[in-house]
């Protein structure tokens, strides 16, 4: 078919009434577009006929998986002149429908499926989950879950994660720190925060690979019990314990946070573990974690948020995020993360928002991967590996725009008749 990016391009910009940000390179090796723009390379039909399945996010999600769809270029660059095409002009049921009634859009969309050709829809990847009916963030659902993210093997995330091997915002110093200086900062301002000392009983919820529990045993005497739903974190991190010669001081159990019930504990810490919880979930979360810490104990709650929207009723998760990062996740704005914790009894005491401290992160996560391209696919899978890249690096700018935050919100049993504990000038770990 000849000049199909031409032909490609003219029926998009006559579709969205605008005008393409990115240049495209066809299956037929032609090109159309901005001639200094990334280069969005549509390496077969199939990819238009995803798209016409399944407009917007989810089809674009499910043409880059598969290896349909491809940037050249600045990827950063190419997903934020893509943001304002499908994410920030909206793609639900309505504004669809409302689209379709241009004839222009219908005419467009006629002329895509022609060149789209037979047959519709393909079957979606293999590393795409399901949407399941019924309850979510049964114990049940919940384990299904954290393995779909977690259990991808091991070396895979030392190649994303470096040494450090932790899956959560790092704490820069500065822009030019190493991953690792920045993860081992993260990790010791929460055990400040928590006021740790030695002989203290820490429970770390969703301890990942054991980084935190190993620098709470090592730096501050503490022992820790770690818990995960994920068996090959628990594996990896029970060699580490050994390996350190910490195993008297740091047990790790396969375990849901609602089966712990050997408490009380110092001090909890929750590092990017809430949003897998649910927010039917939460209050059940944090009055399972009150109960578990001793009068005066302290929790750190580390978790990203979202925005608040103008009608909460109609949010929906992120349909990319569901079908291929976290299924089931969901995030919730900061200020209903809070009124959780208070009502469940604690004390808030400190918020500390660190959002552009993710998006450095996000974008070292982003560059251990691309420098390790070829093992990372050989490890987890190509089409899993391109999940890992998309996501990541949409979140790197999800974060920059401010259209995500995470906080640090530490909070305290505070015992009757009302003394926290907590020293009189704020932020003494700062």
């Amino acid at each position: 078919m000849a000049d199909a990016a031409s032909r490609l391009k003219g029926l998009i910009e006559q579709m969205l009434g605008a005008p393409l940000p990115l240049r495209i390179r066809a299956w037929d090796g032609s090109q159309a577009g901005p001639p200094d723009a990334p280069v969005l390379v549509v390496r077969n039909r199939r990819a238009l006929r995803r798209l016409l399945f399944k407009p917007g996010e989810l089809g674009l999600a499910r043409a880059w998986v598969a290896g349909d769809l491809d940037v050249e270029g600045d990827l950063y660059g190419a997903l934020d002149r893509l943001a304002g095409l499908v994410w920030e002009r909206g793609e639900d049921a309505r504004t669809l429908r409302q689209a379709l009634r241009d004839p222009e859009v219908r005419a467009a969309v006629r002329g895509l499926v022609r060149l789209a050709g037979p047959p519709l829809p393909p079957a979606p990847p293999a590393e795409e989950v399901r949407r399941r009916r019924g309850h979510l963030h049964t114990r049940r659902t919940d384990r299904r879950a954290i393995s779909h993210h977690y259990d991808v093997g091991n070396d895979f995330y030392e190649i994303v994660l470096g040494p450090s091997m932790v899956y959560s915002c790092a704490y820069w110093p500065d822009p030019g720190s190493t991953l690792e200086t920045a993860q081992r900062d993260k990790l010791e301002l929460v055990c400040r925060k928590l006021d740790l000392k030695p002989g203290q009983r820490l429970l770390d919820v969703g301890c990942g690979w054991g980084s935190m529990a190993l620098h709470a045993a090592r730096e501050h005497g503490v022992s820790v019990v770690g818990i995960t739903l994920s068996q090959e974190q628990a594996a990896y991190a029970r060699k580490r314990a050994a390996d350190e010669g910490l195993t008297d001081r740091v047990e790790i159990r396969v375990q849901d946070y609602r089966d712990v019930r050997d408490g009380p504990y110092d001090a909890i810490s929750s590092i990017g573990m809430a949003e897998h919880v649910g927010a039917e979930r939460y209050l059940e979360y944090a009055r399972a974690l009150r109960s578990l810490l001793a009068p005066g104990g302290r929790l750190l709650n580390h978790q990203i948020a979202r925005r608040p929207q103008r009608d909460e009723t109609a949010y929906d998760v992120d349909a990319f995020i569901d079908a291929y990062v976290f299924p089931d996740g969901e995030l919730q704005p900061l200020g209903t993360t809070v009124a959780q914790l208070e009502r469940a009894g604690f004390e808030v005491r400190d918020v500390e928002a660190i959002r552009e401290h993710y998006a450095l992160t996000l974008r070292r996560w982003v560059a251990n991967l691309e420098a390790a391209w070829e093992p990372a696919a050989r490890s987890a899978g190509a089409g899993r590996a391109r999940v890992w890249r998309l996501y990541m690096a949409a979140s790197a700018l999800a974060f920059e725009r401010n259209r995500i935050g995470v906080n640090q919100v530490l909070t305290v049993r505070t015992p009757e008749p009302g003394a926290s504990g907590m020293p009189l000038r704020a932020r003494t770990w700062a």
